[in-house]
């Protein structure tokens, strides 16, 4: 009876597996061109205590960025479809986008994720009006001390990584606040 009900569990999961992913025609993920494209960025010199010299590719459409050529203020956070504190978080994520403007620039890094069309519904379903990147090589794990997503990272005017915030963002205020503190920006 156990390997029944195994059997039935399992037939249930369907086509959910890291080698199935929905593409369009051209080979990119669906989807993906609702996201806002990634921007061409001016090459830089690396800034001393700053991103490091690696590039990553666009989730939506757009260049590969080279993170040692960001500016702030910027807000980087690193996340994963199937990471439940990420879900908990989006929403002051895509708040923050909305209530900043100009004032501020947010960067979204899909980390380790195998199924790039669930983590490009993942970011329309949460209203992330932001460009993403994709780090599936945890290219990024050292310079971000990443243990495991969420965490959200802090990137001054000069591209100084001057903090980075390990786990989930507990509310709006706490991540404003952040922001205030780590950045000088006031929304």
């Amino acid at each position: 009876m156990g390997a029944v009900v195994a059997l039935g569990l399992l037939s249930a999961c369907g086509d959910d597996k890291p080698g199935s992913v929905a593409k369009e025609p051209d080979g990119t993920v669906a989807g993906a061109d609702q996201l806002q494209a990634c921007p061409s960025v001016q090459s830089r010199q690396p800034a001393p205590k700053g991103l490091p010299e690696i590039s990553l590719p666009c989730l939506g459409k757009g260049p590969d960025t080279r993170l040692s050529d960001l500016r702030g203020p910027l807000v980087i956070n690193v996340w994963a479809q199937w990471c439940g504190p990420c879900r908990e978080e989006a929403p002051y994520l895509a708040a923050l986008q909305r209530k900043a403007g100009d004032k501020l620039e947010l960067i979204g890094i899909d980390y380790i994720d195998t199924r790039p069309d669930l983590a490009v519904k993942f970011a329309l379903d949460h209203d992330w009006d932001y460009p993403h990147l994709v780090d599936t090589d945890k290219l990024t794990q050292q310079s971000l001390r990443i243990a495991g997503p969420p965490v959200t990272a802090f990137i001054d005017r000069q591209g100084v990584l001057v903090y980075v915030h390990q786990g989930a963002l507990r509310s709006q205020q706490q991540l404003e606040q952040l922001v205030e503190d780590k950045l000088g920006v006031s929304l």
